[in-house]
């Protein structure tokens, strides 16, 4: 059974940073393609990131050039840095694995493997 955990989620101030993490198990870590996700209250699920298994790196628009997302094999775990985040950042944030469908409504979505989530607040 694939796990994907969450870490590293919490409260912080405009401009402040947070690292979260996901370490999972129960799949090829370093063959796999991982993602990370946000959804917010009355927002659909929004891809934020994508971590290819050759180490290949896609942001969206709103996370370039503040967030950068890596991976450590070893650790069986990705990471997303994010820096000058923005009250417009809160919400809960997921990894995911094996997704076919990349552009889900909600978060966690019915297909993939995907972990429990961990809340980023942003307060101005």
């Amino acid at each position: 059974e694939v796990q994907l955990v969450e870490s590293g989620g919490g409260s912080v101030q405009t401009g402040g940073s947070l690292r979260l993490s996901c370490t999972g198990s129960g799949l090829t870590f370093e063959t796999t393609t991982l993602y990370w996700y946000r959804q917010a209250p009355g927002n659909e699920c929004q891809w934020v990131s994508t971590i290819s298994r050759n180490g290949g790196l896609l942001y969206e628009d709103f996370a370039k050039g503040r967030w950068t997302a890596s991976r450590d094999n070893a650790k069986s775990t990705v990471y997303l840095q994010m820096n000058s985040l923005k009250p417009e950042d809160t919400a809960v944030y997921y990894c995911a694995a094996g997704l076919y469908d990349l552009g889900p409504r909600t978060c966690p979505a019915p297909s993939g493997d995907w972990g429990q989530g961990t809340q980023v607040t942003v307060s101005s």
